[in-house]
């Protein structure tokens, strides 16, 4: 315990100073949370900030943004065995959208009955994996009729064309309610679509369902109770992405859209064995999006296949005339590329056994079977022809950098804290957001400054690590990785690699450089190719 213990009093005399009205109850909360922050802001001090170190967020005088650029949107696809509609067009639940579009491109199962069958198998399986928010029912019968339609007169507008998906429930959608997961805003509806929606909708995609994420973003408990894992319901499917990982794993949806800001894609598909892509900061249009952290977020697809994240990426990447943090790079998906050509490097540590850290049998248990298939991963890739790189990650303290994600959070959901709205919410306990955006409102200006300068001696760190390789492999939550690369905006996509002693799935992670998501993808894809892990799915 520091000899100057923060007390009730302590927080009582600050609030005052800052006009702020907190409980007594409430101020006890925070004092664990203010602690650590004690911790976190001696790291940041403790940091060698030259006065030449800016911060890592760049101000612009430029109030809106330009006209969009002009990005490629091209759909190729890797050679496809042949599909055929199956007896039961249930069978056909769990397919991956390459599979899908070449039954809808051939004709032989229309939109309209696919959407149908999702959505039958939505409502019989929600109930179980509470893992709908709202569904859009007449919106999808809607565009099914009309993607049919085009494609019987030879308007074919891709892969995605009459494709059935679900959006992560802070995704905009006009006419149906936007509710973010949390009792505050219940029922809201926003009168805008946000740009992926409009995006999907142009590509001919099918919206059949708003998908439930923990509240305002965090974990998988909602105002309407735990998205569930559909391997083992009797556990939550991790969050914020809870639904766009059950309903995806549990063949409810053609394909989904999460966001991560820190694991929030990452987690659910590793949980529920999906295959995911987080885009490198700035790629993909926020605007239509619930905001969380402003330098963070992040909006990717949840899919069954990495060539579908492809597809769907290819749908909603690049400007648009409204998100300022969105860039003009190109994104370009050639199933032709040969992986080898890059240099693919891993993180060794990451794939070495570590002291425990607990005495928990079980946990034990997990990590040394997670550990195990990412070994085997590695050894996957050897046997394809890959040549794997040892390499490390930054060894730079990272810790102070949460104050960055917890003090834009809280700035982002500062009137229900101030107003006491945030008290309707149904997590309460010392790691939920009421407590952490209480908390937050007495992180100093100048520590919140110096952890975003620091951020810049982090990316500039990262940038020498991918001066070496292409793309680098680690286990998904191994050598802080998905922390790391989190705050330098870094791609990732996580796929399945096996299963625990449990029968839940684990997961790799596929790591690459500033908007070179193609190349990511082509390895993953490369791994993926030469295992069966994604071609699993739940008994539910």
């Amino acid at each position: 315990m520091p000899d100057n213990p923060i007390t009730p009093d302590h927080i009582a005399a600050a609030q005052r100073l800052l006009d702020l009205n907190f409980s007594p109850d409430q101020q006890a909360q925070m004092i664990e949370i203010l602690s650590g922050r004690r911790e976190q802001y001696a790291g940041i001090r403790a940091a060698d900030l030259d006065n030449s170190v800016p911060m890592a967020l760049n101000f612009s005088v430029t109030t809106s943004d330009p006209e969009p650029a002009p990005v490629p949107r091209a759909y190729p696809m890797s050679a496809q065995p042949a599909v055929t509609r199956p007896a039961d067009l249930e069978d056909a639940a769990f397919y991956t959208v390459t599979q899908l579009a070449e039954l809808i491109r051939s004709r032989q199962v229309s939109s309209l009955e696919l959407t149908e069958m999702y959505l039958a198998r939505l409502k019989r399986y929600d109930p179980l994996l509470q893992c709908v928010a709202a569904y859009t029912e007449d919106l999808a019968l809607e565009q099914a009729t009309r993607a049919d339609n085009e494609i019987s007169r030879g308007l074919y507008r891709g892969p995605l064309h009459g494709i059935p998906w679900g959006a992560k429930d802070l995704l905009s959608t006009r006419g149906y309610p936007t509710q973010w997961g949390a009792k505050p805003y219940e029922g809201q509806q926003l009168d805008v679509d946000a740009t992926v929606v409009q995006r999907l909708e142009e590509a001919g995609a099918v919206l059949i369902a708003k998908l439930t994420l923990g509240a305002l973003a965090n974990g998988d408990v909602w105002y309407g109770g735990t998205t569930r894992n559909p391997w083992d319901t009797s556990e939550g499917s991790s969050g914020s992405s809870a639904g766009s990982g059950a309903a995806t794993a549990a063949g409810l949806v053609g394909f989904a859209i999460g966001t991560e800001t820190m694991g929030s894609i990452v987690s659910p598909s590793t949980r529920c064995g999906v295959t995911g892509l987080r885009p490198t900061f700035g790629r993909v249009s926020r605007y239509g999006a619930m905001a969380l952290c402003w330098s963070m977020d992040k909006i990717g697809p949840m899919c069954r296949g990495v060539e579908d994240c492809a597809l769907v990426f290819s749908a909603i990447y690049g400007p648009d005339g409204h998100d300022l943090t969105v860039t003009p790079e190109p994104f370009s998906w050639d199933p032709a590329l040969d992986p080898r050509t890059l240099r693919i490097g891993y993180i060794a540590s990451g794939f070495e056994p570590e002291a425990a850290e607990t005495d928990d049998e079980e946990k034990q248990t997990l990590y040394r079977v997670t550990l195990e298939n990412s070994v085997a991963a590695l050894d996957v890739m050897r046997e394809a022809g890959f040549e794997l790189l040892p390499i490390e990650l930054p060894a730079r303290n990272t810790s102070g950098l949460w104050t960055i994600l917890a003090a834009e959070a809280a700035a982002a959901f500062d009137a229900i804290t101030r107003d006491g709205r945030v008290d309707s919410m149904a997590r309460q306990d010392d790691s939920a957001w009421p407590n952490v955006f209480r908390a937050a409102r007495f992180i100093p200006a100048v520590e919140y400054i110096n952890a975003n300068r620091i951020r810049t001696l982090l990316m500039a760190d990262m940038a020498q690590v991918m001066a070496a390789v292409d793309v680098f492999i680690v286990p998904s939550f191994g050598a802080n990785a998905m922390e790391i690369t989190n705050f330098t905006g870094h791609p990732t996509v996580v796929l399945p690699n096996g299963f625990t002693d449990k029968g839940s799935p684990t997961s790799i992670s596929f790591i690459g450089g500033l908007h070179q998501e193609a190349e990511t993808l082509a390895v993953a894809k490369a791994y993926q190719d030469a295992s069966d892990w994604h071609r699993r799915h739940p008994n539910i």
